[in-house]
């Protein structure tokens, strides 16, 4: 069993940084691939940011999201990290963190097998 818990969501404003954090346990290593998605009131959840070692930690992220959000994993403490910065309302959403069930970034929901609560981000102008 896996158990996914995400933090560091709250308020801020426009143009401004969050780092949200997955703190994960139980059957976990750097071999699966690690995701964040979000979903905003009324909308469906949609893939932000992923990330999975092979050949080193690659990373993939949504077009929306390029540029201005970094996500990282700390393998030691179980840890993944979403740094987001330039923040726009319209990145208001809860965010989730998703275990992948193979060891490759998907951006469909169906191909992740463990997530976590969420955290609420909400981005004010």
């Amino acid at each position: 069993q896996v158990q996914l818990v995400e933090s560091g969501g709250g308020l801020v404003q426009v143009g401004g940084s969050l780092r949200l954090s997955c703190a994960a346990s139980g059957r976990t290593n750097s071999n699966y691939a690690m995701a964040w998605f979000r979903q905003a009131p009324g909308k469906e959840r949609v893939f932000v940011a992923g990330t999975v070692r092979w050949n080193g930690d690659r990373t993939y992220y949504a077009d929306s999201v390029k540029g201005r959000f970094t996500i990282s994993r700390d393998n030691a403490a179980n840890t993944v990290y979403l740094q987001m910065s330039s923040l726009k309302p319209e990145d208001t959403a809860r965010y989730h963190c998703a275990r992948g069930a193979r060891g490759y970034i998907a951006t469909l929901m169906t191909e992740y097998d463990y997530w976590g609560q969420g955290t609420q981000v909400t981005v004010s102008s």
